[in-house]
């Protein structure tokens, strides 16, 4: 089962790469790692994705929880959080197919953002099942090149990951 973790971290070099050596030590699956800044400059956000059973989550959140320079670790609940990814995916395009590839990108509200005589660059932002069933379609023209970010994830609602007094929460 894949669970998310929104980690608050102090904004410093090298604590994304002590995160992932953590894991990777304790030889805990990372499905994917995204940081970014936040509202507040001298913090980090970096969102999880790690592949286990609840025994694999408790352990993955202890162990990061205790590393210095994190602030709080939550767990995201699938249906009580907005997940998206980014993905470019360069496909042929030679004339004759390109209306077709160009009624598919409507159909999934994604973006052309490059086009040349050969090959069409499409961003598509959403969650994984729409991007995965965009990539399952372009298939049929060629996939020349593709690239996603991890999952970026954020809890509906007023409530904030920061807002909590404790610095160990399991569900925020």
């Amino acid at each position: 089962m894949k669970h998310t973790l929104a980690v608050l971290v102090v904004n410093k070099p090298g604590v994304l790469a002590r995160i992932s050596g953590l894991l990777s030590r304790r030889m805990f699956n990372i499905e994917s790692i995204a940081a970014g800044y936040t509202e507040e400059p001298d913090v980090t956000r970096i969102t999880l994705v790690v592949q286990g059973d609840d025994r694999v989550l408790d352990q993955v959140i202890k162990q990061v929880s205790k590393l210095v320079d994190v602030i709080k670790v939550c767990q995201l609940i699938e249906h009580e959080a907005i997940d998206r990814e980014l993905a470019l995916v360069k496909v042929k395009a030679d004339p004759e197919s390109r209306s077709g590839i160009v009624d598919i990108v409507e159909i999934f509200r994604a973006k052309i953002v490059d086009v040349n005589r050969e090959t069409m660059v499409i961003e598509m932002t959403g969650d994984a099942r729409k991007i995965d069933a965009l990539c399952a379609v372009l298939q049929d023209h060629g996939v020349v090149e593709m690239v996603r970010t991890g999952k970026i994830s954020l809890s509906r609602g007023p409530r904030a990951a920061r807002d909590a007094d404790r610095k160990f929460e399991v569900v925020c």
